[in-house]
């Protein structure tokens, strides 16, 4: 079966065609850099990444673009509380600092985020602020075709005229009668309190590094002129996929898509919305208090644990988050690396390669189905521990190919892992050090001397290392570790 994507747009799930043959152009809405990133930005990241990794898998050469947003209101509010009398500093916010200084140190926070939970690197990641020049083009094909007009207030604010544009409300499935006012400036520039900003006019209390000269006045972008500008220039007018969070949908992603459509561009063929991720069944809000943070994530639980449970329902659905879901996710990251421990010893798994099975094909190729892809993955592993225990040393390591190779689609062979995976000198050490106690151990057993068996297995799992005994003899592996 082709792959098979649901477009936000048309509602429906559809079969993926690229415009180029062999090639996909993906878009997604990366990170405004005001503050430290939630588990929302990271689960979206994961989405979009297994969906990258699949089109390379089935073949695709892929070029993938995501932005970071390092020029917006909130970015100017952070800066300027950081320098206003009865500052406090804290933890994300130290000291006074420049709105460019503190958006480029988010920046660097959120790409550790994405590294500590395997999301690759995208193609390019450009930054609004080196966008200007294109930003200022769109803008002026909006004026010249009739769809942005400069504020009638004289302000430098130039805005887009939703109601020149009918198709207004397409991606949403929504009328303009029935939006939301923009929040964008004094509704008194504008014809309609939902037109929304393109360009921003400068402020007397804004800092003049955050202004460039325009044909309107000297201002700042709106942001979603940003995107629109970004993505076109990277990927074309017309281009494969554009993705992001749900929460996105509206106004960000509609913006976009009318603008860019009222500029005469193609733009974005598939619109994927990743879901929201909630807690018990809420939604996550710091004023509740029902909030967890990537890094609060991490600290509970192994980086592999923490991409397994963020990848692991379908991307439109949403995740909950529980007690005890980081534990869950650990223990069935766990039974998959048990049994590569069993089926490939240490050293020996050098080569091994499978054809995925055909059940996990066909869930990733129904719209990215993870949920149903995993159920395969935890088959196989089952099977492979059926054939281990029936000393079938080809079938188990067939499974375990195919164990591998699932593992790499879904991103969880390149979760850095530290402290685990270790095949310097001090695994070497451990490995000889524990293989010395299974020795003691077997021949206590020989001796009858069950005691002394069961007492050398307890003091092993006191300090994190499981012993498990089959046909074959007795194997070993760190819990919470893959060895």
């Amino acid at each position: 079966m082709a792959l098979r994507l649901y477009d936000t747009r048309t509602a429906e799930i559809r079969a993926f065609e690229p415009l180029v043959a062999g090639e996909v152009s993906l878009y997604y809405c990366g990170a405004t850099v005001q503050g430290r990133p939630h588990v929302g930005h990271i689960r979206s990241a994961v989405c979009f990444d297994i969906l990258t990794r699949w089109l390379e898998h089935s073949g695709y050469r892929v070029m993938t673009v995501r932005n970071v947003t390092d020029i917006d209101d909130k970015i100017l509010e952070k800066s300027a509380q950081s320098y206003a009398a009865g500052f406090e500093p804290s933890e994300d916010y130290p000291a006074a600092e420049p709105w460019f200084a503190l958006a480029y140190r988010f920046e660097q926070v959120f790409a550790e985020a994405y590294a500590a939970v395997g999301v690759r690197r995208p193609t390019y990641e450009p930054r609004a602020t080196g966008h200007i020049t294109e930003m200022h083009a769109l803008i002026q094909r909006l004026i010249d075709a009739g769809h942005a007009y400069p504020a009638l207030d004289d302000s430098g604010d130039v805005y887009f005229d939703v109601r020149s544009w009918p198709q207004y409300g397409e991606l949403t499935h929504q009328s303009v009668e029935d939006m939301q006012d923009a929040p964008d400036a004094d509704p008194r520039g504008k014809r309609d309190p939902r037109d929304f900003a393109l360009w921003k006019g400068h402020k007397d209390d804004e800092p003049l590094t955050a202004s460039w000269d325009s044909p309107w006045g000297r201002g700042r972008p709106g942001w979603h002129v940003e995107c629109s500008a970004m993505s076109t220039k990277y990927l074309g007018a017309q281009f494969d996929i554009h993705g992001g969070g749900l929460d996105l949908r509206f106004p960000h992603h509609e913006n976009e898509l009318a603008q860019s459509a009222a500029a005469g561009d193609g733009f974005a063929r598939f619109w994927l919305h990743n879901g929201m991720v909630t807690m018990n069944g809420e939604k996550m809000s710091k004023s509740v208090g029902n909030t967890i943070s990537p890094d609060e994530m991490l600290a509970r639980a192994r980086p592999r644990a923490v991409r397994y449970f963020l990848g692991q329902a379908h991307y439109r659905s949403q995740l909950d988050y529980r007690p005890g879901s980081l534990q869950e996710a650990q223990a069935a990251v766990e039974r998959i690396e048990n049994f590569l421990d069993r089926a490939l010893p240490q050293g020996h798994g050098a080569g091994v390669s499978g054809e995925l099975p055909e059940a996990f094909t066909a869930a990733m190729n129904d719209d990215l189905n993870v949920p149903a892809a995993l159920a395969a993955l935890h088959e196989t592993v089952r099977a492979g521990n059926t054939a281990l225990d029936a000393q079938d040393a080809d079938t188990a390591r067939s499974c375990a190919g195919q164990v591998l190779g699932m593992l790499d689609v879904l991103g969880l062979n390149d979760v850095p892992e530290p402290g685990h995976d270790d095949a310097g000198g001090a695994m070497e050490a451990l490995s000889h050090l524990v293989e010395a106690q299974l020795a003691q151990r077997a021949e206590a057993k020989q001796t009858k001397d069950f005691a002394r068996a069961d007492a050398i297995r307890d003091a092993l799992a006191a300090v994190g290392i499981a012993v498990e005994d089959t046909p074959d003899g007795a194997t070993w592996s760190l819990r919470g570790g893959h060895r």
